[in-house]
């Protein structure tokens, strides 16, 4: 390949074509110094079949991997039958998955989102639900085989009486479990430490005096900080925002809030 005038300034170069160039498309250096058109190479993708989980009517589905028993567990809602929060173990074979019997994780449970993890430390599921008096409550899960099973519910926060926009995630660094939630019009969070097929929390930490609306929670195992993404609600416009947040025992504390 040889240059022709400024390339810098006229951007001109001479190139020895490779098949035919057509006007306008897109070109790339060959490995021989030639040039060619650029092309597509279509990747064929594997999928299986859908499987049914819930013959019924199901809202708010959340789920987790466990991999002390390489199970994925499923939280949802089963609408038609009086919104009892129910969960069913998935095994993955292939391009598919099968579905383990439902389980019933509370008979008295409000209508809420239900977000899962996974405790990887104690090798337990950690579910969030609202309990009858919709306070947010949690139950610790053990799978065996196909299905799943609870111990006793933990009330999270006594004081809070709307249990939604409920977020959680497990810190694998300090072995706890973090849940986001609304209580009195604001977003708290609290650190939940898995012992044997119970859960305690710690104290309530405010972090934003709004409420924190779709909130999604995740673990940056890299910095070993909590991330808490979500909107609040300034004039008639929901702002997207993130915080981060650093656990220390059975307590978090939070940077600013960014929008």
């Amino acid at each position: 390949m040889r240059l022709i005038g400024n390339v810098e300034k006229d951007a001109q170069v001479r190139a020895v074509a490779s098949g035919a160039l057509p006007s306008g498309d897109a070109v790339v250096v060959n490995s021989d110094g030639t040039v060619s058109v650029v092309e597509e190479t279509d990747i064929s993708q594997a999928v299986g079949s859908p499987a049914v989980f819930e013959s019924g009517s199901t809202l708010w589905g959340f789920s987790a991997f466990d991999s002390n028993s390489n199970k994925i567990v499923i939280a949802y809602r089963d609408t038609g039958n009086s919104n009892k929060p129910k969960a069913v173990v998935g095994t993955v074979s292939g391009t598919s998955i099968s579905f383990g019997t439902p389980v019933t994780i509370a008979s008295n449970a409000q209508f809420v989102p239900m977000p899962i993890a996974f405790d990887s430390n104690s090798n337990k599921i950690v579910v969030y639900y609202s309990n009858s008096s919709n306070q947010p409550t949690a139950k610790v899960g053990t799978v065996s085989g196909t299905s799943i099973s609870f111990g006793g519910a933990a009330t999270i926060d006594s004081g809070a009486t709307y249990a939604d926009e409920a977020s959680m995630a497990f810190d694998s660094s300090s072995n706890k479990i973090v849940v986001a939630y609304k209580k009195s019009s604001a977003a708290y969070c609290k650190v939940g430490t898995v012992s044997g097929t119970s859960i305690s929390f710690g104290s309530a930490v405010q972090f934003d005096s709004l409420i924190a609306y779709d909130s999604a929670m995740t673990f940056d195992s890299n910095t070993n900080k909590i991330v808490i993404v979500y909107s609040y609600v300034s004039g008639s416009i929901r702002r997207g925002s993130a915080i981060v947040g650093t656990v220390s025992g059975t307590s978090i504390s939070f940077g600013s809030k960014v929008i």
